[in-house]
């Protein structure tokens, strides 16, 4: 796992609280963040057995992903404002166990109404919960030990991007849709018990407006450049990735080994990390460039490619590389970028995560459904090679 610079707080911390304790909830938090990106994403791999089960296609059953990733974008400044003086356990407890529920609101779904109100739940404690998450490390450890566990927080977003996706779909396989909604919604009220009986009262130190998000991106050029990298990247990604089992199938892929090639590109994306976190320090803008190109690389050879599992195989585990890079070394742009604002810069960049997330999944469900499955992979190659221009820019960090 990587670490990040990140900004000391403004209070002193409790220097009585117990670092095992504050290690415990640090844990507590990414099973959380775990849970509700693995929530977000779990429709990707279980497209078509959810569309036949609700009578609904393959371009709407991708609906699954655009809602939440909107109402997590809307939710993620909202909800930071909002509760910014309460109780920062409260908050989270009750965000990660809304969307515990509502996963287990979708196990049960007879109609895709019911799962599609679901969904909008979660993209609210996603939105909410990962904003708070981002700073909460420095209320919970001593403070040299800050930098790593906000790293170990932001793993779980990065985990469940590469691995609780490809998980999910291998038990969704194994077991049917439901048990894999009913998994992760269990899954988050676990995190949810482990954060009342772990995580300390947090009670609010500072609190951020709606002032300050305007504020601080017209200041940072920087962080303007890291939200445009972001919009480009994972709307590029999510339009391609979000049909990854029906591009698959139609390149000869039975079931079975859809969801093995899930899980080449979850270890492949583990290894990306790894590597980055030995660069992000050093060589950002040459990671950033990195990712670009894997990416694109990786999605057009996907496109261009024959049938055929190992070919498939080849390219996810480029894509998997170049997409496991992604959360830390964003994250590390969007911090180094506003360091005195990691709170604003934060919501920034999560709403634009998510609200990128939508759009891709909207975009190809539209091409799916209007032009070609595999057109996905053209939209999302152009759009992550549109990164580099914006790298050519002389713009810190």
């Amino acid at each position: 796992m990587t670490s990040v610079d990140v900004p000391a707080p403004d209070a002193p911390q409790d220097t009585s609280r117990s670092p095992f304790r504050g290690w415990l909830a640090v844990l507590a938090v990414t099973l959380g963040i775990f849970a509700l990106m693995t929530s977000e994403l779990l429709p990707v791999g279980l497209l078509t057995p959810i569309g036949a089960a609700l009578d609904v296609s393959e371009g709407t059953a991708a609906l699954m992903v655009t809602a939440p990733g909107l109402v997590a974008a809307v939710a993620a400044p909202l909800v930071t404002v909002a509760t910014g003086r309460i109780d920062r356990r409260l908050v989270l407890a009750l965000l990660i166990g809304t969307v515990g529920a509502a996963n287990l609101a979708s196990a049960f779904a007879t109609s895709f109404a019911v799962v599609l109100l679901a969904r909008f739940l979660i993209g609210a404690g996603v939105g909410g919960f990962w904003s708070l998450a981002g700073g909460i490390a420095l209320r919970l450890v001593p403070k040299h030990q800050v930098a790593r566990a906000t790293a170990v927080i932001f793993g779980g977003v990065e985990t469940a991007s590469v691995l609780g996706v490809p998980a999910g779909t291998l038990l969704g396989d194994l077991s049917g849709w439901r048990v894999a909604f009913a998994a992760v919604g269990l899954l988050g009220l676990i995190s949810l018990a482990c954060m009342v009986v772990v995580m300390p009262k947090l009670e609010p130190e500072r609190v951020m407006t709606f002032g300050d998000l305007p504020r601080v991106f017209r200041a940072h050029s920087a962080l303007r450049v890291g939200i445009a990298m972001t919009f480009l990247v994972i709307t590029g990604h999510f339009t391609a990735y979000t049909f990854v089992r029906p591009l698959l199938q139609e390149d000869g892929v039975t079931d079975g080994m859809i969801s093995v090639l899930l899980l080449v590109f979850g270890v492949a994306g583990i290894c990306g990390n790894f590597i980055v976190g030995a660069l992000v320090t050093t060589r950002l803008r040459q990671v950033m460039r990195g990712i670009s190109v894997f990416l694109a690389v990786a999605m057009i050879a996907l496109a261009v490619t024959g049938p055929g599992v190992l070919p498939a195989a080849v390219t996810l585990t480029v894509w998997g590389l170049g997409y496991g890079a992604v959360p830390v070394a964003f994250q590390t742009w969007i911090l180094n970028a506003a360091p005195a604002a990691p709170e604003a810069a934060s919501s920034l960049y999560v709403s634009a995560f998510n609200l990128s997330i939508a759009l891709g999944a909207l975009v190809g469900g539209l091409a799916v459904d209007t032009v070609s499955t595999v057109s996905v992979l053209w939209i999302g190659g152009v759009l992550a090679v549109l990164v580099l221009p914006l790298l050519g820019r002389r713009t810190s960090p």
